[in-house]
């Protein structure tokens, strides 16, 4: 029976008859001195903006659950790998904590984590969690486990100038032809106009796979033989037509932008489109106002299908070494519930993972996140799983492959030889994580 085998059977059988740590009252290590069960929850993303959200659901579970008390520590978002890290080496773990698919891999690795299938599968959340969700989270682990409870996720979208569109007389564009001409038209540089913008400089290599393979319709950034797909001829046109906007709709700076420069454009009012995620909808009303901008979804692709590249996947993880493993998963159950998962997505602006969520009032009110979900939840809607689960990802898609995109946008490289480039380290990657996992 595998490790993993052995922490699924032990888990479900403390969940479905009641005779985990929770079940021994106050003789149990870490409980209070009132006889409740004490479970400790680790948010990885502790600070202003979450922290309330969390003693908001905590309160909620405690008042739903008063035999349990939940003990939250806050983790600086830019710490909570290291400080992960560090307590599996001491031994040190919480119960439960907030985890997200960029550090799942590691976790897993390192057998951190319990497998949590057939507690959702058994459970209150059984064929309630967005398919296409649960799926980004199986591809982050060789075995294809589920080895955290998802929240929330996030998309790649377009915002645009709505005022613009009207004043050109301009629909949302449905297909890339659409998106191109429209961009030309939006552009009037005689009063410094500019209908897109490019995202140049750094963080620029994750916003391009998007565009390349919603153009392309390609769906999965490996074939079967391992091989990337990156530099398929289809995206190779794609990225031609692509970095023909530079100069031509976008601005000369363009070839620097980051993240703070490409927002800073839009909002400032010379920009009709800008691509982003829904995270930058507070930025964009703080200063254009909530009746000038809106989003939109990637277009569908020539083949007529509608393409989008997975995002992170936040949620929570029962780590291995917790005793009270029976508390900690009546947690991580109740707060992907419907109520508090709403509650969750309202106060972060992400995605909600339940898909029971769809249907609210409030999210009805919100025109980008609307339009996102019912993306996400379309069953034509195709997700292409990005490798996160390679160690090298990051350095191929930033370090190496920023400058060569630069290149590209400046004349002085062809968009193959920088596929090819990109396609070659991706491949002899996805060989090596292959070879590690007896692929």
């Amino acid at each position: 029976m595998t490790t993993r085998s052995r922490r699924l059977a032990a888990l479900t059988t403390a969940i479905m008859l009641g005779t985990g740590p929770a079940a021994c009252g106050s003789d149990e290590p870490g409980s209070g001195i009132d006889g409740k069960t004490v479970i400790t929850f680790w948010d990885d993303n502790g600070g202003p903006a979450r922290t309330p959200v969390w003693q908001h659901i905590i309160a909620e579970f405690q008042e739903a659950h008063p035999d349990i008390e939940v003990k939250y520590v806050g983790v600086p978002i830019s710490q909570a790998q290291q400080k992960y890290d560090a307590a599996i080496a001491g031994g040190d773990l919480p119960d439960v904590g907030g985890v997200t698919t960029a550090m799942l891999a590691n976790l897993v690795a390192q057998e951190a984590l319990d497998p949590v299938d057939d507690l959702i599968s058994g459970g209150a959340l059984d064929g309630k969690l967005n398919e296409q969700v649960v799926n980004t989270v199986k591809a982050t682990v060789p075995d294809g486990g589920t080895y955290m409870v998802p929240m929330s996720t996030n998309m790649g979208v377009f915002w645009y100038r709505t005022d613009w569109f009207a004043e050109a007389g301009l629909e949302v564009p449905r297909s890339w032809d659409d998106f191109y001409a429209a961009a030309e038209k939006l552009t009037d540089a005689g009063r410094k106009r500019y209908g897109y913008t490019i995202r140049g400089g750094a963080g620029s290599i994750a916003q391009l796979l998007e565009v390349l393979y919603a153009q392309s319709g390609i769906t999965e950034i490996f074939d079967a033989s391992g091989r990337s797909t990156v530099n398929d001829p289809r995206n190779v046109a794609a990225l031609e037509r692509y970095a023909a906007l530079y100069r031509k709709v976008t601005p000369r700076a363009d070839v620097n932008n980051d993240y703070v420069k490409m927002i800073a454009q839009f909002d400032g009012g010379t920009i009709g489109m800008v691509q982003h995620n829904l995270g930058s909808y507070n930025d964009h009303v703080k200063t254009l106002g909530e009746d000038r901008v809106a989003a939109m979804a990637m277009p569908v692709s020539g083949g007529g299908a509608r393409v989008i590249l997975s995002n992170p996947v936040t949620g929570i993880g029962l780590f291995a070494a917790g005793e009270k493993k029976e508390a900690a998963a009546k947690f991580a159950e109740f707060a992907a519930s419907k109520a508090m998962n709403s509650y969750w997505a309202e106060k972060t602006g992400l995605l909600p993972a339940n898909t029971e969520v769809n249907e609210e009032a409030w999210l009805k009110g919100q025109q980008h996140v609307d339009m996102a979900v019912k993306v996400l939840n379309d069953p034509a809607t195709k997700v292409v799983q990005m490798p996160y689960y390679l160690p090298e990802f990051n350095t191929i898609t930033k370090t190496a492959a920023e400058p060569q995109f630069q290149k590209v946008l400046l004349g002085q490289l062809p968009a193959k030889d920088f596929l090819d480039e990109m396609a070659a380290s991706l491949t002899e990657a996805q060989a090596a994580y292959a070879k590690r996992n007896g692929g």
